[in-house]
């Protein structure tokens, strides 16, 4: 098989992820310029610098290494506090130096241009706007989606008659089936590709799921069948026969059958476009579940990773890195013959990852941006207590402290996104 869906996947990958990551720094960036604050660096990327332009006091570039980007707001860090000695050992060594790095672009008299000298909700604003940069792709994404490409469903429309009644029906009874009997009951009823089911058992069918459950609650009993064929209503009589169904899964994950009438054909399914009011829902549910999987990362890194390097299946929700998605991008490109169904698929995958990166950034650790909101909450409300007790205004708070955490927290996230790669490269969430 061709590499070239892959190579095609990867490419639009890293063409969103850059894009994404460019327009997240820009919320950042365009906030923080508002409110007075110098930014001497707007950067796609890391490592050597490919290309950049000085315009006005910041300086637009890109670098060598796809892989993130930023924005360099001038005092992020405040100075230490008035008569507080530099800390001993390496931690106070750690604390010195980020102080050190972060004042020395602050230039004399633009002190009050530096990040830490802003009113804390203004600090909260511009790190939120990262995020919620990211929040707002994905909405566009999945309005030009939903509203624009439409999402594949299911209809009542006859796709394709079966060739013979499995012995069980699951998600792989189409690659690999046991048959048990011949012909199927829709093949002896006289379905055909094409046909639309309107009515069943004297029922009138308005969507897949109402029509699949009719036909599993039949059992053996002859009933009636009103399809359109032609432009022409027709009428069959199906006799369905009874299989074992998968139906769920029991609280073990475990696939759960049960005896279900079956008939024996494939529905069609097609682009249903739907409405923009539909699209904010879909954001919501999206964020909220990605919400529930990065509050239990820890154990879903943990499983990701015991499934990748033993004999256990890899599970299809595992947490993924930007090679497990990059895969999935390009099993889908290689599966979908029609063009627009390609850039469909990458649309939703690419507002997805949005989503993910909104989530992820409002973790409440440093270096992410939750970790700078958390520590202008606590700025705030500081200064909330202070002036209610009637002690003199707080400086800044001394974020500076959280060095050696900030160093931390980066180098377990390096060694979990490796540890990821490495899962996703061994053992990738496949679709086909």
């Amino acid at each position: 098989m061709s590499v070239l869906p892959w190579v095609a996947g990867f490419l639009v990958l890293l063409v969103g992820i850059m894009l994404s990551i460019a327009l997240h720094e820009i919320g950042h960036m365009l906030p923080a310029k508002k409110f007075g604050v110098r930014v001497s660096q707007y950067m796609v990327g890391f490592g050597p610098t490919l290309w950049s332009r000085v315009k006005g006091e910041t300086e637009y570039g890109v670098k060598a290494i796809p892989l993130g980007g930023y924005v360099r707001l001038v005092g992020m860090m405040p100075p230490a506090p008035e008569g507080k000695e530099t800390g001993q050992g390496m931690f106070g060594r750690l604390v010195a130096e980020a102080r050190e790095q972060s004042n020395e672009e602050v230039r004399p008299g633009e002190e009050h241009r530096a990040f830490y000298n802003l009113p804390a909700w203004q600090k909260i604003v511009v790190m939120l706007g990262g995020p919620v940069m990211n929040l707002v792709i994905a909405t566009v994404m999945i309005g030009i989606l939903i509203v624009g490409f439409g999402q594949m469903q299911v209809t009542t429309t006859v796709g394709q008659v079966s060739e013979c009644v499995p012995a069980t029906v699951t998600v792989d009874t189409a690659d690999d089936p046991e048959c048990t009997e011949t012909p199927v009951p829709a093949a002896r009823a006289g379905l055909e590709p094409g046909d639309v089911i309107t009515r069943y058992d004297g029922t009138t069918v308005t969507d897949w799921a109402q029509l699949s459950g009719l036909i599993a609650d039949t059992g053996t009993r002859t009933v009636p069948v009103v399809v359109q064929r032609d432009g022409a209503e027709m009428e069959l009589t199906v006799t369905p026969t009874v299989v074992e169904k998968q139906v769920d899964e029991d609280g073990a994950g475990e696939p759960v059958l049960e005896s279900a009438g079956f008939i024996g054909f494939s529905p069609l399914q097609e682009r249903v476009r739907g409405q923009w009011s539909e699209v904010l829902p879909l954001v919501g549910d999206g964020t909220w579940e990605t919400m529930k999987m990065v509050a239990t990362l820890p154990v879903r890194i943990a499983d990701t990773a015991r499934q990748a390097f033993t004999d256990e299946e890899r599970s299809v929700d595992s947490v993924q890195s930007v090679v497990g998605v990059g895969v999935i991008l390009g099993d889908g490109f290689a599966v979908l013959d029609d063009m627009t169904d390609k850039v469909a698929w990458a649309v939703g995958i690419l507002g997805s990852l949005n989503i993910a990166l909104f989530v992820f950034n409002l973790i409440p650790l440093l270096p992410l941006d939750g970790g700078h909101v958390v520590n202008a909450l606590y700025e705030a409300a500081k200064r909330a207590l202070h002036k209610v007790r009637g002690l003199p205004r707080p400086g800044p708070a001394d974020v500076a402290r959280l060095t050696p955490v900030t160093y931390v927290v980066f180098l377990a996230l390096l060694g979990l996104g490796g540890m990821l790669i490495i899962a996703d490269l061994v053992d990738p969430v496949r679709i086909t």
